[in-house]
């Protein structure tokens, strides 16, 4: 079974940047989609932003707002969330994802989650 570990994560102030990173234990490219979910405090976990084996970008464009770029690597086995301008609303933990078949149903495989917090 594939693990996944995310890193990056922390305080952030308003308008400012953060990059979080996802390390698979093993190859990624069988998989078709690797992403990230948020969990915002009091609320359910919910799609973030995903890039697809094929090129492939989605994001939740009420949370994301432009202000994140989703990034993939094959080759190292990452996926990489750049986001920018951050509001905070943008706190919560960041759940790092991979699934084989398909960008958002089915099952994932989960990783354990990444804090962001943001000062006030």
């Amino acid at each position: 079974q594939v693990q996944l570990v995310e890193s990056g994560g922390g305080l952030v102030q308003p308008g400012g940047s953060l990059r979080l990173s996802c390390a698979a234990s093993r190859s990624i490219a069988s998989f078709y989609a690797m992403g990230w979910y948020r969990q915002s405090p009091g609320k359910e976990r919910e799609f973030f932003a995903v890039a697809s084996s094929d090129g492939i970008k989605r994001y939740d464009e009420e949370s994301v707002k432009g202000r994140a770029i989703i990034s993939r690597n094959n080759v190292n086995n990452t996926v990489q969330l750049q986001m920018n301008n951050l509001e905070p609303g943008g706190k919560g933990v960041y759940f790092c994802y991979l699934n084989p078949w398909g960008m958002f149903g089915g099952k994932h495989i989960w990783g354990q989650g990444i804090q962001v917090t943001g000062s006030s």
